[in-house]
């Protein structure tokens, strides 16, 4: 079965389960979407279970519909890492067989030495650090001195906290602009540099906003995404997604600062972007405001208000169309620390042309590889094939 349009809709951090590796990464018994339902009990996300979210990720206590209107399953990663570059590359055909660069211990002073020298600033932090807990501890004296607030966390991540209305977003774009092209000229691979702007005047009062910017390597290969924009295929990024990839393969970027931006910006794709042929979105506050926050109430919540966003989104398919709801990895609120967790993650696809039928004629393979993702849009485009990957429209009827 053959769609004219696919929308791929990436619920940042939505895990549903350890891989069989977990223990490796120190994530022995991660759940993110089990254990909300554990702590919290059942959850009020009527839409996504009846597109299969619930039977995906095994939820006991929050009602499942007999009949689904989608197909569902769950993927395992195969790269190396538990962050957002590593399961949107692999999502599009490019897997890491080695771990992008981590830095427990902070950055080195070769790496900041040459900061200090190009961008003439002093830098505070240096460390793995929540973001929302650094600017707490470093706001004021970044406030009083100008210096940077450079820290990193679980992910292969060089981050700049940075008030924007004293010091200006456009400084803030520059000095990561800087900090990128010092990382891609070193023998480290950082997967991303990014840049968090905050606002308030004292502590107590300090808080993120929503100009974030991500300058990520450059895809070390084509991805899916390439296959399509080369064959002349509009593939639209919604969000952080073109960032991600450095814009490579996106033919149409579309800003979003947050989740509600997004969804809006995808349900107008959906409406008025009648040739595209990827509409490409990442969801990204469950991350980014509650799971690295261990926010357990916070994190179930957001989840209940994307549910409501669901309709709409369903509503501005076309009968051609086909829907893939998926993740780039876990963040168990439960969990000890602030880092993502190493879990499956869902595959659900919907679109108007199927019937309802009951869940266990709806249920998908294992998916060995994230990048059945992107094999499936080449197979579906009939464009060049990437790399990795199995493609599972022949099992969608």
């Amino acid at each position: 079965m053959k769609f004219k349009r696919i929308c791929l809709i990436i619920l940042d951090s939505l895990g549903i389960g350890e891989l069989p590796d977990a223990a490796t990464y120190d994530d022995s018994g991660a759940n993110t979407l089990k254990h909300l339902e554990d702590r919290l009990g059942a959850l009020k996300i009527p839409n996504l279970m009846k597109l299969g979210m619930g039977a995906a990720g095994k939820l006991e206590k929050t009602k499942s519909p007999a009949e689904l209107f989608a197909y569902f399953g769950r993927m395992r990663e195969v790269s190396k890492g538990k962050d957002t570059t590593t399961g949107h590359w692999e999502m599009m055909g490019l897997p890491l067989t080695e771990g992008l660069s981590l830095f427990p211990n902070g950055f080195p002073p070769e790496i900041l030495n040459e900061f200090k020298k190009r961008t003439g600033l002093e830098i505070l932090g240096n460390k793995p650090a929540s973001g929302t807990v650094i600017i707490d501890e470093l706001g004021e004296e970044h406030l009083k001195t100008g210096k940077a607030i450079v820290y990193t966390s679980g992910d292969s991540v060089f981050q700049i906290a940075w008030h924007e209305e004293k010091y200006g977003l456009d400084r803030l774009y520059e000095i990561c602009e800087i900090a990128r092209d010092i990382l891609d000229k070193s023998p480290f691979k950082v997967g991303r540099v990014i840049a968090r702007p905050f606002v308030g005047n004292k502590l107590g009062e300090f808080r993120r906003t929503g100009n974030r910017r991500d300058f990520s390597i450059a895809p070390y290969g084509k991805s899916a995404l390439n296959h399509l924009a080369d064959a002349k295929l509009e593939v639209v990024g919604v969000g952080k997604i073109p960032y991600i990839f450095a814009f490579e393969g996106i033919t149409k970027p579309l800003e979003a600062h947050n989740d509600q931006e997004a969804i809006d910006a995808t349900i107008a794709a959906l409406k008025n972007e009648k040739n595209a042929a990827l509409i490409f979105t990442n969801l990204n506050d469950l991350d980014m405001v509650f799971g690295h926050r261990r926010n357990v109430e916070g994190y179930a919540k957001h989840l209940e208000f994307l549910d409501t966003q669901m309709p709409k989104i369903l509503e501005a398919l076309q009968p051609d169309d086909l829907l893939l709801i998926s993740a780039d990895h876990g963040n168990d609120t439960t969990y000890k620390g602030t880092d993502h967790t190493r879990e499956y993650v869902p595959l659900l696809a919907y679109s108007p042309r199927f019937k309802s039928a009951p869940a266990a004629s709806r249920k998908l393979v294992d998916r060995a590889s994230f990048s059945d993702i992107g094999q499936s849009l080449c197979d579906n485009f009939n464009v060049k094939p990437i790399s990795s990957g199995k493609s599972f429209l022949a099992e969608l009827s």
